[in-house]
């Protein structure tokens, strides 16, 4: 009668470990959610999309109000082109921007709209105008570390500045 017990309480508990993996799992690739609810398609042209995602989210002050639908490459124009869900609740106005941004340092990327002030809104099909693309880490510590003088060749001149200076 004991053994039975153990073995109930074992397999309820690799049960609760196969679901909590589960969850785990469908979180971390943007699936906890499976909400119908659908909206209107936007689209936004970005010059470089960086490592953003179908599914990352539409954010507007913080909140998810969307989602990216599809990502395209436009061999005309050589852009990115986003296609993006957003909540039928949520209206932006046709002067809003678009831009991707990172959560945190290193984090997931995800499209941060901010709303404009034109009375009219945007409605299915429309194309978001103002973009502003990734920024990737990687090309801005090149710029950074290529830019300029050398150090070598900076000291010797920050020196005769500092004795120009004391005389």
């Amino acid at each position: 009668m004991t053994s039975k017990k153990i073995e109930t309480l074992v397999g309820l508990f690799v049960l609760a470990g196969i679901l909590a993996f589960l969850f785990l799992s469908l979180k971390a690739a943007n699936l906890g959610s499976f909400s119908t609810q659908s909206g209107y398609m936007l689209q936004a042209r970005f010059d470089n999309i960086g490592g953003l995602k179908v599914r990352a989210p539409v954010r507007s002050a913080g909140v998810v109000v969307g989602r990216v639908k599809a990502i395209n490459f436009d061999t005309k124009t050589y852009q990115g082109v986003v296609q993006l869900d957003i909540d039928s609740n949520v209206q932006f106005p046709k002067d809003s921007s678009a831009k991707i941004l990172t959560s945190g340092l290193l984090g997931d990327q995800y499209i941060g709209m901010e709303p404009g002030a034109d009375e009219a809104n945007l409605t299915n099909g429309d194309t978001v105008q103002l973009t502003q693309s990734a920024i990737v880490l990687e090309s801005l510590i090149s710029q950074f570390m290529f830019s300029g003088k050398s150090s070598t060749e900076a000291a010797p001149a920050a020196a005769g500045a500092a004795s120009g200076a004391a005389k």
